[in-house]
């Protein structure tokens, strides 16, 4: 199992949602973080630069893999379109 890390910006992010979203998207990092390399994730490798983004609904969590420590770095929270755009 990985250790799961966030940003201060996908804290933010994470706070600003609304309860049942937050709850949502809490269990499928922690799902993720069993085993980030299910073939049923839903994840999607991002290309142009390092990292992974995980769908759930709208939403998307952009996170990338320390694997030599074990963790799984949530970088940000977004709607679809404009959490690409941040970084």
């Amino acid at each position: 199992m990985y250790q799961v890390e966030y940003t201060p910006r996908a804290i933010k992010a994470l706070r600003s949602l609304p309860a049942n979203w937050r709850t949502r998207i809490v269990d499928k990092i922690d799902a993720l973080a069993l085993n980030p390399f299910a073939p049923n994730n839903n994840v999607t490798k991002l290309r142009g630069r390092e990292g992974y983004r995980l769908r759930v609904g709208d939403w998307r969590i952009l996170y990338d893999l320390d694997e030599g420590k074990i963790i799984l770095l949530v970088i940000d929270i977004g709607a679809r379109g404009g959490v690409y755009d941040k970084h």
